[in-house]
């Protein structure tokens, strides 16, 4: 049986969240009111996963999942109001810890909640599984992070070809765990770093905006959302826009990013296999650096691998930093991770082969 504590002040998501884990009939479920309650049942309880709202009385999530993670770390969900105020708490709760989110379909207090029963239900199994990451540094201690990693010798790949000069491409793709893990890794691309980055990052489409804003005051690159067709600069990190998959094409002879409508052949968007087919079209593999961080499922698996073999390189997340190794998993069994690396080390590697 999974140990599953529901965090929220209403009474009826309370019910409706207790009533669509029941039907699972795997699942031994309490309940709490606020972030005290939850705090005091994180001991008694000692569930394996929390769903946790963030706007509740006494005490909120964020001041109660900072708690949880100091005194018992537990995979935590974050049941959030598809809102941008929602989005930047979010933000804040992934950070301090959290696993992974999910929006209400219809606000604060949801009369629609069966919506989202199949994505909540898949997130809550797949925390069981998580790699739990105490709670985040404050942005002091973050900027303090990134001199000192600065600071030191930028390792060399072994047996691989050294970076080479000239134009080139670098794609990501992330889901679960995500937010954080890029904001580990891209604050440490440097203000001369010669390259576009394209992110795919599962996340809702009032999320994305957001979550670059909050990216482009950590980075030393320009960090936007590609919402609307944009010729790729160098130096610039582009976040697919949310609702929406990330494409390249040409146009007016240039290279351009753009968001096109979800394809539904696919599960998960940004899709970061349809990115990583238009970059195979429009790009030198040899040109390309494909990176597959943590997530659930197999998202951009196959696209990535064909990458590595026409000359591409890859980079896979290990299992020992992956929030959930899913996503980067499916590629190193297909044969199509380059290398694996701690999510610490990616950062290093892609200066490396871009020549920085």
């Amino acid at each position: 049986m999974i140990k599953l504590l529901i965090v929220d002040d209403s009474a009826l998501m309370r019910r409706q969240l207790a009533t669509l884990f029941e039907a699972e009939g795997d699942f031994e479920i309490r309940q709490a009111r606020n972030g005290k309650e939850a705090v005091a049942e994180n001991h008694e309880f000692q569930p394996d996963v929390v769903t946790l709202d963030i706007n509740m009385p006494e005490m909120d999530g964020i001041t109660a999942l900072s708690l949880i993670m100091a005194e018992r770390p537990v995979a935590v969900i974050m049941v959030s109001s598809l809102t941008e105020k929602g989005a930047l708490a979010t933000f804040e709760a992934l950070n301090l810890g959290a696993v992974d989110y999910v929006a209400k379909p219809g606000g604060t207090i949801s009369l629609s909640i069966g919506e989202i029963k199949t994505e909540l239900v898949r997130k809550v199994r797949a925390a069981t599984r998580a790699h739990i990451k105490r709670k985040g540094s404050s942005a002091r201690g973050l900027a303090q992070r990134l001199r000192e990693e600065r600071e030191k010798p930028v390792p060399r790949p072994v047996a691989m070809r050294r970076g080479v000069a000239g134009e080139g491409l670098v794609i990501i793709g992330v889901s679960t765990g995500g937010p954080r893990t890029l904001e580990d890794i891209l604050p440490l691309l440097p203000a001369n770093f010669p390259w576009p980055v394209l992110v795919a990052q599962h996340m809702p489409a009032s999320f994305t905006r957001p979550f670059a804003d909050r990216l482009n005051n950590l980075c030393e690159l320009t960090v936007v959302e590609a919402a609307s067709p944009m010729p790729l600069e160098p130096g610039t990190i582009y976040i697919g826009k949310g609702g929406a998959d990330m494409l390249l094409a040409q146009r007016a002879g240039k290279l351009t990013v753009i968001a096109k409508p979800e394809n539904r052949e696919f599960l998960w968007h940004p899709s970061v296999e349809l990115l990583g087919r238009s970059a195979l079209e429009h790009c030198d593999p040899s040109r390309v650096v494909g990176v597959m961080l943590t997530g659930m499922g197999y998202d951009g698996a196959d696209a990535f691998t064909e990458l590595k073999k026409r000359g591409g390189r890859t980079i896979a997340e290990s299992q020992e930093s992956a929030v959930v190794f899913g996503m980067p998993a499916e590629l190193i069994e297909r044969g199509g991770a380059s290398l694996v690396l701690h999510s610490e080390k990616i950062a290093a590697q892609i200066n490396v082969w871009a020549g920085r």
